[in-house]
């Protein structure tokens, strides 16, 4: 019996069978599915998809920018699982022709838990699914800042690009207890350090995503931007909606 489920931009998706082989081209869904008990489910994923371990057993389709349509089709997949910010929408559409694909759009620590909701209930993983979210949500709940610092995350050099108000990772830096000096413009706006220096954030966070910023990065800003801390960051803990967000409360706590 076909089932009918509505993805996060509200297009409709009808699977006809039970799902048995998912493509994954998003790194932190694939975690998920892999600790809600579908690893054997999963038959591809991206060369970013890097937990767990045992993921490097499953077929490399590409890129989340450059997927490779042809290796998708020699494995048929049930179910693709997409994110709008993450993948070409030219490479959705055109796999959506074929596939099933679920595209998911996640702006808030609340859009994360409804993404795993609504694969758990496509998956047959709902019992999963629900003890994970109530796992995430009490570490969550239980971490309480005790700081608010203004603070600058960066993701990009060359050029420097930081994260506006309409992001996770916005969402995410709120949760910590930092306040983003940026949160009044949208998605990923380019910056400079001036622009940087002028709204005098206590503190520059520097991803270790997408672009991996080092100790000498670090040091670099710090030269330049005279007087304000530099801080390299766990971009994963940041930026990965999904069961990567239990690790978050802990290393919240240790950046402090």
């Amino acid at each position: 019996m076909d089932s009918i489920h509505t993805d996060m931009l509200g297009r409709k998706l009808v699977l006809n069978k039970p799902v048995k082989k998912i493509v994954s081209l998003v790194p932190s869904v694939t975690e998920f599915l892999f600790d809600i008990g579908l690893e054997k489910e999963v038959v591809g994923v991206t060369k970013f998809c890097k937990y767990p371990d045992t993921v490097s057993d499953k077929m490399k389709v590409g890129g989340t920018k450059n997927v490779d349509i042809d290796k998708i089709d020699s494995l048929s997949p049930d179910l693709i699982i997409a994110h709008k910010e993450e993948n070409e929408k030219s490479t959705i559409d055109e796999l959506q022709k074929k596939y099933p694909v679920w595209v998911g759009e996640v702006k808030t620590i609340d859009d994360a838990f409804t993404m795993m909701n609504c694969l758990g209930l496509m998956t047959g993983k709902h019992e999963e699914v629900a003890n994970l979210v109530k796992e995430i949500k009490g570490s969550i709940s239980g971490f309480k800042s005790s700081t608010n610092l203004r603070a600058c995350y960066l993701i990009w050099k060359k050029p420097f690009m930081t994260v506006g108000g309409d992001t996770f990772i916005n969402a995410m830096m709120e949760k910590a207890g930092f306040e983003n000096v940026f949160k009044d413009r949208n998605r990923y706006p380019i910056t400079d350090l001036d622009e940087i220096s002028a709204l005098a954030p206590d503190i520059i966070l520097l991803s270790s995503e997408p672009y991996f910023f080092k100790e000498k990065d670090k040091a670099e800003i710090e030269q330049l931007c005279s007087g304000q801390t530099v801080k390299l960051v766990n971009g994963e803990i940041f930026s990965w909606y999904g069961s990567r967000m239990r690790l978050a409360s802990d290393y919240f706590k240790s950046l402090f």
